[in-house]
C-alpha cells in the first residue's frame, strides 16, 4: 500500500527518482499513465494488470468505456527502475500533468499519483476547504 507525500525533481533527462519508501514495491516494474484530476498515475505491474482486467471487461459497445481505455492505455509507459531507483516520465505525460522540474509524489493506496506542485496545492485546498462535502459523498458510496 502506498501512502505519504514527497517532493522530488525531474532531472534534465526526464527521470524521477522514486522515493525510498516506494522503491521496493516498484522494483519489479512501474506503469505510468494519465490520471484523473490532472495528475499522473503510477502502478506496480501487478496493480496495472488488475486495472487492465477490469477495463477489458467493459463493453466495447459503450463509448465511455472505449474512451477511458484510450485515455489510460494510449499514453501509458512501462519501465523497470534503474539501479539508482529512477524512471523516465515521457514528455507527453509530463506535459499532460503540467510537470516540469518539481513533482509531488503522493501515495494513493494501490497507486502513486504524480502532481505538478501548483496542481497538488489546488487539489489539497479543495479538499481542506470543505471536508464535510467530501464526507457526505463518501457516505453515499458507503465508505463512511
Amino acid at each position: 500500500m502506498f501512502f505519504g507525500e514527497f517532493e522530488h525533481t525531474i532531472d534534465s533527462k526526464g527521470r524521477l527518482t522514486i522515493p525510498a519508501k516506494f522503491k521496493e514495491a516498484l522494483a519489479g516494474g512501474i506503469v505510468i499513465t494519465r490520471g484523473l484530476d490532472g495528475c499522473l498515475w503510477a502502478f506496480t505491474k501487478n496493480e496495472w494488470e488488475k486495472l487492465a482486467q477490469k477495463v477489458a471487461g467493459a463493453s466495447i459497445g459503450n463509448q465511455d468505456a472505449r474512451q477511458f481505455k484510450r485515455f489510460l492505455f494510449f499514453g501509458a509507459s512501462d519501465s523497470i527502475p534503474d539501479r539508482n531507483g529512477r524512471v523516465i516520465i515521457p514528455p507527453k505525460l509530463r506535459a499532460y500533468a503540467g510537470i516540469e522540474t518539481d513533482v509531488v509524489v503522493a501515495g494513493a493506496m494501490d497507486k502513486i499519483e504524480l502532481w505538478a506542485p501548483q496542481r497538488w496545492e489546488q487539489e489539497q485546498e479543495s479538499v481542506i476547504e470543505n471536508p464535510e462535502l467530501l464526507a457526505s459523498h463518501l457516505a453515499d458510496l458507503d465508505i463512511l
